[in-house]
């Protein structure tokens, strides 16, 4: 039996099959995604979405759904589902679906009398290009499919409606036509395999409705251009294939290039190859340079932290070295440069000058240390680790400063400068500022890594600056942040101390090198386990502190003031792995594999194969925001890879 297969009642039910979602991508930042009942439900969803620099950085909807048709006696059954204004649902070809089947690529059977039809789609690799195969599996007379493409040419964060600047002029290729809709758009090539007729009848269907941007507050109204439909008759047993795509391709090869296709995927037959299969969603390549994408279907821009935090899960515990340092080395080049010019321009790194970022960088170089081997890791990042340290010493940072007291203070009191960056109304609704735990968790972490690179050359000699400045946060990092009652600050600035208990401070037990005894990190981690552990991940907040808020619903606003406020994020369990394994070593592994449950339930959920970008801190603990955010899959792969070197011990 598939692992992700979903049968006749659960496609029947809308409200069980509208809320999941199915994402496909190209590693070339164009993506394809809709619900498993091919419903638009989201703006951004699309059959193909594409970036198209010269009109911004947005990714744009261009072919947004393809209607199916089949003909019998000239009795016409639709196969294709839309909602209308009201809630109106047309033509419910819902009906006619048997099961889905999302394995190796979406696939769908519908039966109607005694036709059965298979619909196969999968995105071609670094291309801008949705191939979509139907396989006439079974008739018993004279058949005939329809195609009706409904164009949109818009960005992902708009909607479009019925207008006189519409280009409605198109010109025939091989098996297809291609139509550009507005200046400035690349023409779209629709095209069969086989010869088929392409009938001219140019209409705009309006009132499309996208329930999920209504419930978030956004516009949630369209209307959809149609500039006619192809027709080709299908004999039993035959499959033809549709392509749309930014260049003309020849029609011949379209059935080798899906076969090709789908031999290159990975099945996604178990937990693990359901996360092994969306890291590789996140990969993006732009030229020479290779970058993360932090999520979908929005985050589309390199965000410099979402990068360097998901980097080491989504690559290296997937035996992916050679993406790692591609990134890595396009990575260096933006950092770089930030640090040579005093924090100047990010380029297409954003948010680099986040006070946390460089000491996210030096984790990842660890994670990549331990990898390979120390000896790699200094030969070949040794130089920037260094550049990096010498950097935020010698005060350059603009928002970044090292005190006597050995700890890195910051100011984020009118800008989010860490992962908890929500803003409402121009200001931070968590304004961390001071000296922020997790950053000096990281920066202990971050100084003690280099001495171990000093270390391991017995011809070397470990800098006493550096043995002072160690030793000076073993010192002051308890002092400061340790409470009375055995958890730590969330962050300190002079004479104000937050008592919020948050998430942040598992940090100073999970990673590698900690500036606190084992009694310290032992009564840590306790209170994070009872107060803000769930089968989602840890709770941005504890239901015990003020300003609790677990549940992310409603409007722009509100949905801000909650996103840090008591939400769980799978994305700490890394931490929360590494520490509680520190701790209670191997006894501790069968309590980390009931965490897991949690997680793998998810798979068929939301973006099945996928992990959703934040879950309500409450049961049931729905899933929220983005549909698949690449820092959750990341450090759920890097939970498994953890447990895997406890099972070869």
């Amino acid at each position: 039996m598939s692992y992700l297969r979903f049968d006749r009642t659960v496609m029947l039910n809308l409200e069980e099959s509208l809320p999941r979602e199915v994402l496909r991508t190209n590693k070339s930042g164009a993506y394809h995604c809709t619900t498993i009942v091919d419903c638009n439900t989201r703006k951004y969803h699309g059959l193909l979405v594409v970036p198209i620099p010269e009109l911004g950085d947005d990714n744009h909807v261009l072919l947004s759904s393809l209607d199916e048709t089949v003909i019998q006696h000239g009795a016409e059954f639709n196969l294709a589902l839309h909602e209308y204004n009201g809630g109106h649902f047309s033509p419910n070809g819902h009906k006619y679906i048997r099961e889905f089947d999302c394995e190796k690529i979406p696939a769908t059977i519908y039966r109607v009398g005694g036709v059965i039809l298979k619909k196969e789609k999968i995105f071609v690799r670094h291309e801008q290009r949705i191939l979509i195969r139907y396989t006439l599996l079974d008739a018993h007379s004279k058949t005939t499919i329809r195609f009706k493409p409904f164009l949109a040419f818009r960005k992902v964060t708009t909607c479009t409606h019925e207008n006189d600047a519409i280009n409605k002029h198109y010109d025939e290729v091989k098996c297809g036509i291609k139509t550009s809709l507005y200046p400035g758009y690349p023409e779209l090539y629709m095209q069969l395999s086989k010869q088929g007729n392409f009938i001219f009848t140019p209409d705009w269907y309006r009132n499309f409705e996208f329930r999920k941007e209504r419930e978030r507050g956004h516009d949630y109204s369209e209307d959809l251009y149609v500039p006619g439909y192809f027709e080709t008759p299908m004999a039993k047993g035959e499959c033809v294939v549709f392509s749309a795509g930014l260049s003309e391709t020849e029609p011949t090869n379209l059935k080798q290039l899906f076969d090709q296709e789908i031999a290159a995927r990975t099945p996604r037959d178990s937990f693990e190859h359901c996360l092994k299969n969306s890291a590789q969603q996140f990969y993006n390549k732009q030229g020479n340079r290779s970058y993360i994408v932090a999520g979908y279907p929005w985050y589309n821009k390199q965000r410099a932290r979402d990068l360097f935090v998901s980097l080491p899960g989504l690559t290296l515990t997937t035996d992916h070295r050679d993406w790692f340092e591609k990134v890595m080395d396009t990575a260096q080049d933006k950092v770089s440069a930030f640090m040579t010019t005093q924090g100047g321009d990010e380029g297409q790194l954003k948010d680099l000058g986040d006070s946390d970022v460089l000491l996210w960088i030096i984790w990842a170089l660890q994670e990549y240390a331990k990898a390979t081997s120390l000896l790699d890791c200094k030969n070949k990042y040794g130089s920037f680790i260094f550049d990096i340290i010498k950097y935020i010493k010698s005060h350059k940072h603009p928002n970044l400063f090292l005190h006597a007291n050995g700890l890195l203070y910051t100011n984020g009191k009118n800008k989010p400068v860490t992962w908890m960056n929500a803003v409402v109304e121009g200001k931070p609704v968590t304004p961390r500022s001071g000296y922020v735990v997790e950053i000096n968790a990281l920066w202990y972490n971050a100084l003690r890594f280099v001495e171990s690179i000093y270390e391991m050359d017995s011809t070397s000699v470990v800098p006493p600056a550096l043995k002072e400045l160690i030793t000076a946060v073993e010192h002051s990092f308890a002092s400061t942040f340790l409470n009375k009652y055995g958890y730590l600050y969330d962050y300190v600035d002079g004479s104000h101390v937050d008592w919020s208990v948050r998430p942040n401070m598992i940090l100073a037990v999970g990673l590698d090198y900690s500036p606190l005894d084992k009694k310290q990190m032992k009564s840590v981690l306790d209170i994070v386990t009872k107060e803000l552990l769930t089968p989602k991940g840890l709770r941005s907040l504890s239901p015990k502190s003020m300003g609790y808020n677990p549940i992310y619903i409603g409007s722009i606003r509100d949905r801000g003031y909650a996103y840090h406020q008591g939400t769980a994020w799978p994305w700490l369990m890394g931490f929360y792995t590494q520490a509680y394994l520190k701790l209670h070593k191997r006894s501790g592994v069968s309590f980390i594999e009931r965490q897991l449950i949690g997680f793998e339930s998810e798979m068929s959920n939301n973006c099945i194969g996928s992990l959703s970008e934040l879950y309500d801190g409450n049961p049931p603990f729905k899933g929220r925001g983005a549909i698949s955010f690449a820092m959750n899959t990341a450090e759920i792969l890097r939970v498994l890879k953890i447990l895997s070197n406890y099972y070869l011990e």
